[in-house]
């Protein structure tokens, strides 16, 4: 799975001009699940989005995880992610996990998210969604979870 996650002041989504989702401080995760992913990635990319540290510490820093900040969260899914842009001028999309078991993965993301954390937002799967953020940094980062294979 991955994750391309952006520390914001503020994030909205909106689907057909309604506001679905919004937070103030705290993390936008545009979330997108990989045709091998297993049930396992969900909760190993919750677990890096939730404690990686893109917050100021004291110092100025960037040494505090969105759980030490107490920030809130927006998952957003994105399968455009997983394009392969490797040649050509249009994208190939066969990395990504098919639309089903994309939705299997992003729910229990999303649900282990909400296990966790007091404040999770998220948007519509599969909708034709506008996000608005304002990127305080800008801070942005990709984060991806590989499926652990068993050793032959």
């Amino acid at each position: 799975m991955i994750a391309l996650i952006q520390r914001v002041m503020r994030a909205d989504v909106r689907v057909a001009d309604r506001l679905v989702a919004e937070i103030g401080p705290g993390l936008l995760a545009l979330v997108c699940a990989e045709r091998d992913d297993s049930d396992a990635e969900p909760g190993r990319l919750l677990a890096r989005v939730l404690g990686y540290r893109v917050f100021a510490d004291a110092e100025g820093r960037m040494n505090r995880s969105l759980t030490d900040v107490g920030g809130q969260l927006l998952v957003v899914s994105q399968f455009t992610l997983a394009a392969d842009t490797r040649s050509g001028a249009r994208p190939s999309f066969t990395p990504a996990a098919e639309p089903g078991r994309g939705r299997a993965l992003y729910d229990r993301f999303v649900a282990a998210a909400r296990r966790t954390l007091p404040d999770v937002a998220c948007g519509e799967f599969g909708a034709a969604m506008q996000v608005g953020l304002v990127n305080d940094g800008p801070v942005t980062f990709w984060l991806q979870v590989k499926p652990i294979r068993a050793l032959a």
